[in-house]
């Protein structure tokens, strides 16, 4: 897995920075981030399957659930919380044409997307799905279909932020009927579709997948559902993406760094040297 992906999918505006002295002519660059948000995050609706839902999987719940864990992350850099929607189903499939469908918990997201995103109008949306349609082997054009529909009404809808998510490390390929199609290599397959919907609908990406690095020790021994570790790890993972696109969620940060007397004598300093503070977002 080349981990040069999220950066590449990620909306990066490249920014020419001055050249250091005694350095080429030519200047350096640096890839800046789209900011998606300006303002802290309201509500946050997260729409996914199991690993979201959280279950027995897990010592504690809902603490140790990735999506609990993502709004601690977002709450203690916010001055008011964020409200919180948990939209996760286990064993749940994107739609009814999905192979799995029939042995899935229902309704299926392209059924309960309306009510369950659209209607709570977001400014955070994280999408969550792949694992289990890769697993009954939904062909990847028909997942691309569904995924598009569900990001492009809510774009319409509310136009939040749009968090889109790779599909989780598992282990157990082979352990349950109807979701033992899926593989290492179907997996990068769908993880790719996921990079092309993020870029064509203009999301950020977050990468589990690669948070998760291949590491069986962060899979529960039933080989689908990350563990406690694993959680965290998809959710530090997300929350680096949400905050490396929504300055929002620095604002009370910055405005509480701008009174204390550290920044007031360190700005004088800089401004002295020629190198003034300068808000550049």
């Amino acid at each position: 897995m080349k981990r040069r992906g999220f950066l590449r999918d990620s909306s990066l505006l490249a920014v020419a920075l001055p050249a250091a002295a005694g350095a080429d002519a030519a200047a350096a660059t640096i890839e800046k981030p789209k900011d998606y948000r300006k303002e802290p995050f309201r509500r946050m609706v997260i729409l996914g399957e199991s690993t979201v839902e959280g279950g027995p999987w897990l010592q504690v719940l809902p603490d140790d659930r990735y999506a609990d864990v993502l709004r601690r992350l977002i709450n203690a850099c916010q001055q008011r919380p964020v409200e919180y929607f948990n939209k996760g189903i286990g064993a749940n499939a994107i739609s009814p044409r999905s192979p799995g469908y029939a042995n899935s918990r229902k309704p299926s997201a392209m059924e309960r997307y309306k009510k369950d995103v659209v209607e709570l109008k977001p400014d955070l949306f994280i999408l969550a799905y792949g694992l289990n349609d890769m697993r009954a082997g939904m062909p990847i054009a028909d997942f691309r279909e569904d995924m598009a529909t569900i990001i492009s009404d809510v774009k319409r809808a509310s136009d939040p932020m749009i968090v889109l998510t790779t599909i989780y490390y598992m282990t157990g390929w082979k352990s349950f009927p109807i979701y033992d199609k899926g593989s290492i290599e179907l997996t990068l397959k769908f993880n790719e579709c996921i990079r092309g919907l993020a870029r064509e609908f203009d999301c950020v990406l977050a990468d589990p997948w690669s948070a998760e690095g291949g590491a069986d020790w962060v899979i529960n021994p039933d080989g689908v559902h990350a563990n406690k570790v694993g959680n965290l790890l998809i959710a530090h993972r997300i929350f680096e993406a949400i905050a490396q696109h929504a300055s929002g969620l620095s604002a009370w940060t910055n405005e509480l760094d701008s009174t204390t007397k550290w920044v007031a004598n360190t700005t004088k300093s800089r401004a002295e040297s020629g190198d003034p503070y300068r808000k550049t977002w």
